[in-house]
């Protein structure tokens, strides 16, 4: 097996089942995500054949929010849904490693990130159509105008200043290639890095409805290996369940009903006798956890 690029974490070639999977498990506005997926589409379809004097896209999409929405989850889903609609097995999704460039050496991430843009990330580029996640991009491109050359080295503005050549380069090289940031903190990202991406969409928090979909999923899930909590699906409680979960992430709602499944070493012991009252229980837990940490 050949080794990966120093920052790229893994290479999937497309379309991919498993992140088809994940796609679907993101409950969100339906017309949020068919944005999402036209965006991407638009990226295949016209930058090679509209010059960018005319549209100037950068092959580049930003998906916020807060830490458990879904953004990395959605944007390997988009990556296969991408590929499925042009009906292409040419499609392949880089994961780049943001934390891997970053060294105390001075000049060495700005090298690093240069090599990965523009030798790694170009390579895969001229072999087919590309889609990269950038995850945590403020690794990348920190917001230079909120850096302190006092207590940052210079090398992480020059790494940002590396990270934008690098995209105006590859945006006139290579219009088969698409990135997919992802960023809990979009405010921490520099506007020069904003303001290249043809979308950023705000990935939010689930309303009583998204947390019922979601409920009735992981149930659901479940259930596939514990037939006795198929009652639990739709049964009595579910919706007052999903109120209570109002507040947390997608993430957080699943997480939440494995707590309800520890909620006593029995129903540890036998998860399929787990029980709608516990589950609510944990729900409101949760959410009051939230509440006291100030997320919600």
């Amino acid at each position: 097996m050949n080794e990966l690029p120093k920052g790229i974490h893994s290479i999937t070639r497309l379309p991919s089942a498993p992140l088809g999977e994940l796609w679907d498990s993101i409950v969100m506005d339906e017309d949020m995500k068919a944005k999402l997926l036209s965006q991407a589409a638009l990226n295949f379809t016209l930058r090679s054949k509209v010059p960018r004097s005319v549209i100037p896209l950068h092959g580049v999409i930003m998906l916020t929010g807060l830490p458990g929405t879904g953004k990395t989850s959605l944007a390997k889903g988009l990556a296969h849904r991408v590929a499925k609609s042009f009906g292409s097995n040419t499609f392949r999704l880089l994961e780049v490693e943001p934390h891997s460039l970053a060294s105390a050496a001075h000049g060495k991430t700005q090298r690093a990130v240069t090599d990965l843009f523009g030798q790694a990330i170009s390579e895969a580029a001229q072999a087919g159509p590309t889609i990269v996640l950038l995850d945590e991009v403020e690794t990348l491109a920190a917001d230079r105008g909120k850096l302190s050359l006092e207590a940052n080295p210079v090398d992480v503005h020059r790494a940002t200043d590396a990270v934008l050549v690098q995209l105006d380069a590859l945006a006139e090289k290579h219009p088969n290639l698409l990135f997919v940031a992802t960023s809990n903190f979009p405010k921490a990202v520099d506007d020069a890095f904003l303001s290249r991406c043809d979308l950023i969409l705000e990935v939010p928090l689930p309303g009583k409805e998204a947390c019922l979909l979601i409920l009735r999923d992981c149930l659901g899930g479940l259930a596939k290996v514990f037939p006795e909590m198929r009652k639990l699906v739709d049964g009595k409680g579910l919706e007052d369940c999903a109120t209570a979960c109002v507040g947390l992430d997608g993430r957080a709602i699943r997480k939440m009903v494995a707590n309800a499944l520890a909620s006593d070493q029995a129903t540890a012991m036998n998860p399929g006798s787990v029980t709608m009252s516990a589950i609510v229980a944990a729900a409101k837990a949760a959410h009051k956890a939230r509440v006291k940490e100030g997320r919600a």
